[in-house]
Order: C-alpha cells, then sequence, then structure tokens
C-alpha cells in the first residue's frame, strides 16, 4: 500500500513544526535538512526571555545551531548503527550456518563411507552431541596416541566422531544466535526516538512536545490515508480492513537498504593483525566452544561497559571484517572435506624426534671470548704450559 517516495511526500505536505517532529520520529530512515535545525534553534524557549528580558530581534548563536546538529547526528548514528550491527549479524550467521550444515553433512558421509558406520549409530551420536563432554574424550585420545595404543585409522574414526558431535552444538548455537539478531533487527526498524530524546534535540519542554507529537501524527496519518484512497482503483467497491498505517509506514521504511556505514578499528582484541587472525578462525570454526561464545559477544556488543550516556557506540568493523571474509571463504565441497579431514588427522610422530636432533644441532658454539672465560675458570692444561717451555 506505501512506498518510501509517498511517505516523504506526506512528510513535506506537513507545517515545518510536523516535518520536524515526523523527521526526528523516523531519524533512522529520514535526514534532517539545514533548514529544520535553524527552526529548531529559533523555536526553543530563550532564558533570557524567561528572565523578563525583551529581545528586538531574535539572535541564534552559531553555537546552538552546531550543538543541535551534533544531537541530531549523535542519535542517527546510534539508531543507524543499531540497525546495522543486527543486519550483520544475521548476514554473518546465515553464511556461518551454511558452512556448519555443509561440514557437519560431510562428516557424516565419511563416518559412513571410508568408516563404516550405519546411519543408526550416526544418529545416537547426534542425539548425545548435547551431553558430550568433548575435553577429556579428545585429551585421552591424544595420550592414546602418543602411546602408540590406537591406530591412526581408528584416531580418525573417534576424531571424526567428536567433530561431529561438535558441529551438531555449534549449529544449535548459532540457530539461536539467529533468532535473536532475527529479533533484534525486528525491533530496531521499528524503534523511533523517546520523547526525551526529542526533547533534548529540539530545546522544548515535554508538555509542548507532547501536544506538538499528537497533533502532527494524526496530521500525517490523515494525509496519508486520504493518499492511500486516492490510490485505489475507481472501480473497487469492496471496503478494505483498517490498516495500522503508522505500522505500515515503519515496515515499509524497513524494506529499504541498509545504509553501510564506514567503520574504522577500534582497538578490539588488542591490536588489528590480532582481531583479523582470530576473524579468520572464529570463520573457519577453529575457536573453542568456550571462547567462541565470549568472542561472538564482544563482536555484537552495543555500547561500551561504564561508558557514559551518549558515548559513542562500539564500531562495527570486526563484524565488517567477519562479512568480508565470509564472502570471500572457499565453501566448495572439496575444499571442506580437505579443511575437515586435516582437522581431525593427528599430529603425526616424526615431528619429535627430528625437532630434537635439529636443538642438537644447533647448539650454541663458544667464541674467542667464551673460551677465554671458561680456560680461566679451569686452569691452563699440562700440554699447554710444555709448549710454552
Amino acid at each position: 500500500m506505501l512506498t518510501p517516495q509517498l511517505i516523504d511526500s506526506v512528510v513535506n505536505s506537513l507545517p515545518i513544526q510536523g516535518r520536524i517532529m515526523l523527521r526526528l520520529l523516523l531519524l533512522q530512515y529520514l535526514d534532517v535538512p539545514p533548514e529544520d535545525i535553524d527552526y529548531m534553534a529559533a523555536d526553543r524557549p530563550d532564558p533570557r526571555l524567561q528572565a523578563g528580558g525583551k529581545l528586538q530581534t531574535p539572535y541564534v548563536s552559531h553555537e546552538a545551531l552546531q550543538g543541535i546538529t551534533d544531537r541530531v547526528a549523535q542519535y542517527r548514528t546510534h539508531v543507524r548503527k543499531k540497525r546495522e550491527r543486527a543486519w550483520l549479524q544475521i548476514e554473518c550467521l546465515q553464511k556461518l550456518i551454511a558452512v556448519t550444515e555443509s561440514l557437519q553433512t560431510l562428516s557424516e558421509d565419511l563416518l559412513v563411507s571410508q568408516f563404516g558406520m550405519d546411519p543408526e549409530s550416526i544418529q545416537e551420536l547426534k542425539k548425545a552431541a548435547r551431553t558430550a563432554i568433548p575435553k577429556p574424550a579428545l585429551r585421552e585420545l591424544n595420550q592414546r596416541w602418543e602411546r602408540d595404543e590406537v591406530t591412526e585409522e581408528d584416531y580418525r574414526k573417534k576424531r571424526l566422531c567428536l567433530e561431529c558431535q561438535y558441529l551438531v552444538r555449534k549449529i544449535e548455537r548459532e540457530r539461536k544466535r539467529l533468532g535473536t539478531a532475527q529479533r533484534e533487527f525486528e525491533l530496531a526498524n521499528s524503534t523511533s526516538l523517546q520523547d526525551h530524546e526529542i526533547c533534548q534535540i529540539w530545546g522544548i519542554p515535554a508538555g509542548s512536545l507532547a501536544a506538538r507529537k499528537i497533533k502532527y501524527l494524526h496530521q500525517y496519518l490523515q494525509g496519508l490515508e486520504t493518499q492511500v484512497r486516492s490510490s485505489r482503483p475507481s472501480g473497487e467497491e469492496t471496503p478494505s480492513p483498517p490498516v495500522d498505517l503508522w505500522k505500515e509506514t515503519w515496515s515499509t521504511l524497513a524494506r529499504q537498504p541498509i545504509q553501510r556505514s564506514v567503520a574504522v578499528y577500534d582497538g578490539l582484541e588488542g591490536t588489528e593483525a590480532a582481531l583479523l587472525d582470530k576473524l579468520a578462525m572464529f570463520a573457519a570454526g577453529t575457536f573453542s566452544e568456550e571462547a567462541e561464545g565470549r568472542f561472538w559477544l564482544s563482536l555484537g556488543q552495543d555500547s561500551r561497559p561504564a561508558a557514559e550516556y551518549g558515548a559513542t557506540p562500539h564500531s562495527l568493523f570486526a563484524l565488517q571484517k567477519l562479512y568480508a571474509i565470509l564472502n570471500e571463504m572457499d565453501s566448495s565441497r572439496e575444499t571442506l572435506q580437505e579443511e575437515l579431514l586435516a582437522r581431525v588427522s593427528p599430529v603425526p610422530k616424526a615431528e619429535p624426534a627430528k625437532r630434537l636432533e635439529e636443538d642438537k644441532a644447533a647448539e650454541l658454539k663458544l667464541g674467542e671470548m667464551g673460551e677465554h672465560v671458561l680456560r680461566s675458570f679451569m686452569g691452563e692444561s699440562h700440554s699447554d704450559l710444555q709448549g710454552r717451555r
């Protein structure tokens, strides 16, 4: 029924106070032009007049205009970044779920084709995934491999069973996170500024704001209903059911593309290189289960802990980089199978002996000064004394 162009035309047809009110209520979708800022600066009560003074000509300082501009930009950044953050989380989680489901399907296929497990045993393995304790089982398996108590084929089979259970749990966690992100996205799409926030931007009392809000919201809905009725076909006689035009306004504007912001690194994980390494590990699924949950919470937090009211929210740099990494990731079946096999393969046993030999060959050799100090401690040998004589 509605379009963004129709909503914009109805807002522009309102008086200037009505235009400002609707643009502030729909701040995450509509911009506030400079003429609205000039009007708000001149419209706010002047404390000099309240104290009994008289002004011959109205005067608006540059500081007042800049203050309103800064507050509009602050609230606009907050509401738009909140919507973009939820959208990025949804996109990243959908890609992660697709990769994890492919890995989980590959693990089941490998257990059937290479290790001869029947589908019933795999289903029992998946049912026990929630109650499984992976760390002790993995530690015991690695110890048995070091003691030569298990063959390489048996190691891969048992390790693949543990990996299959891990992927089952990972899919459940990611689906729960996706549901939470979708609810946050729906809430961000339909949340307007509160009255006290609009009062802080405009600088008018709460009573005046409430009266103007009721008045111009009613005018906007009336104008919108008139435009909708005029756009109906002339031959339509059956009355349509009543529609909440204010709710439809939010739904229509929410279907517009997300306005992407330019994010910079804000110090998460210490350095940018460390953050990118962790993002690559998170995308590949090589994080431990405990560290994965903490890291995802750090990516999605909206505000800084113990921050002041109105402080700059967290940057979207990490989520944008994760989105780019997932887009560039090779998720073909062959690549995922190679990665899965490398993940479940044991550490070769020849490496420790080889490393020990290299360490022995790379022993430090004493220089001239070192030999002189050692000779001073040990004393001169009998052959050296005879040679001197």
